[in-house]
Order: structure tokens, then sequence, then C-alpha cells
């Protein structure tokens, strides 16, 4: 599989990355996911430190530990900045953001004990927090960089003038916007959301790129009456059109099966042509092209 750079000094991620959010099942079970993965060239790993109410990072962990040798074959991205009430995190009482400098270095470390590993090859502010202050972020990024725990640093749902606001606040770039981007749900690629990243050289992160399971469980057959021709499955269809944009945008899969991961990764060998990707937007949309 193709690997890339987010951005000129950024880190070199598999096309498509290995989402980790329904993790939390049976280590047996991530440990097939993982090599699955690596067999098909899937590299890269999603994470965030709340993901099954903060267990899937240490399930994930516990395959790493079983086998070190596979960190070394492997990126890992993990996400920081959202709480909410927990057993696991009784201090919470209602669902909120925190971005203090203080809760972000926690939270990287924490990640890495649970993960079992020395660094984070990039690590993302999960939502906007209207409380962030930017300074106090960019004290927590450089602290986490300079001490080799982070290599990499981005944001996930910001919105342009967020995602630029804070990067006038760093020494260094922000990698990624990670984002809801789907064929269903395309509007980042209208609104500003990619332009402002390609403005920065800066490749998106799609979550949730097949558009949370309904491209598979909708009518859509006029979407992927193109399928046949290229030999594609839907999944395969649609990650295809993500894959065809020029922003360079990483889709993140969320599954549990290892054969839908194989399935996946074939979606790089294919290239739509122009009109067929302009074709199935049609289909979306309901309309022509204006």
């Amino acid at each position: 599989m193709e690997r890339k750079a987010l951005h000129k000094d950024g880190p070199v991620f598999s096309r498509i990355v290995v989402g980790a959010w329904r993790w939390n099942i049976a280590t047996e079970t991530v440990e097939q996911l993982i090599h699955k993965a690596l067999d098909v060239g899937m590299t890269t790993f999603d994470h965030a430190d709340i993901y099954g109410d903060h267990s899937n990072e240490e399930i994930f962990g516990r395959v790493l530990k079983q086998d070190p040798g596979l960190r070394q074959k492997m990126e890992i991205v993990s996400k920081c900045g959202i709480k909410f009430p927990s057993a696991k995190r009784p201090e919470s009482w209602v669902k909120h953001y925190n971005t203090s400098k203080e809760h972000i270095v926690w939270s990287a470390e924490n990640s890495l004990k649970m993960l079992g590993t020395d660094r984070l090859d990039l690590l993302l502010i999960h939502r906007p927090d209207p409380l962030l202050d930017p300074e106090r972020v960019a004290e927590a990024f450089s602290s986490l960089r300079q001490s080799g725990k982070v290599l990499h640093f981005g944001v996930s749902n910001f919105t342009p003038p967020q995602f630029e606001m804070l990067q006038s606040y760093l020494p260094f770039p922000l990698v990624t916007n990670q984002l809801e981007i789907s064929i269903t749900h395309h509007s980042p690629l209208f609104d500003g959301h990619v332009d402002v990243l390609m403005k920065h050289r800066v490749a998106p992160m799609a979550w949730s790129p097949l558009g949370g399971g309904s491209l598979l469980g909708q009518h859509l057959e006029q979407i992927f009456s193109k399928a046949p021709a290229y030999q594609a499955t839907p999944a395969q269809l649609s990650l295809a059109w993500l894959l065809r944009h020029p922003a360079s945008i990483f889709p993140v899969i969320g599954t549990t099966k290892p054969e839908r991961v194989a399935e996946s990764a074939k979606a790089t060998d294919m290239h739509l042509d122009i009109q067929d990707w302009f074709e199935m937007l049609k289909a979306v949309q309901g309309r022509e092209m204006p």
C-alpha cells in the first residue's frame, strides 16, 4: 500500500488508517486485526484516550506487550481533550472538554502507559474547546515534542478558523485535521474545511469514511452502479472516491472484522475516472453540478 506524508514535515502514514474506536473486544481479536492490517500494508492505527470507555488503548497495549517487535512496524495516533462521567474517571460529573497544558501532558503520558510505548507518532486535540487557551496548548505540545513523547501534532473536528488560530501559536506545523468526510458527508470538500488544509499543505484524515455504515445500509444503487466495472465492493468504491481527491485524504476505517480490513486495502489500487467521481456525487446530491 502507498505510504504518504501528512505534511512535508509530518509523519508518513499508510493511505488507509485503521481506527480502533470499536476495539473494546477480546485481545485475541485485536491481535488478529493488527496482523491483518500490517499484512495488507495498513501500518497506521488511530486511537483516542476515551475509546471503549478508556479501555481500547490498554487492550491494544497488551498485544504490543506480547510482541514488542510490532511497534516498529506501525505508527500510532491518539487523541485527547474529551472527558465524560465514567467509573474510570470518577472526577468527571458532566461531559466537557479539557485542553489545559496539564491535562494534555497527562493524557499523552497516560496513553503511552496504556499502549506500552515510548512515543506517539501523532497526538490530536479531539474536539475544539471553547475554553482552549492556545498559549497553554502550545506549551503542552512543545514540552511533549521536546521530550520525544509525541513526534507530531494535529487536531480533530476543528473549523478552518480554529485550525489557523491554533497554528498561529505554534513554531511547528499542525500536520492534520481529522474530519468527518464521506461521499454522503461531503460538505467539508465545499465549505472551506479541506481548502484551508490544502492551503497549508496539510492532508486531512477522514473519520467515518463509509458514512457510519449508512453507505452499505441505504438503497444507493445509483452511487455504486460503477462497482462492477471496477470489480469493487461498495465499501472499496466509497474509499476510492475519497482517495481520488487531490487533498490526499487519509480515510480512517472502523471495523472489527479482519476480512473488512483486507477488503478496504484494495481501494488504494483503484483510480476513479473523473466522470465516475462526479456521477457518484450527483447521485448523492440528487442534482447536476451547477
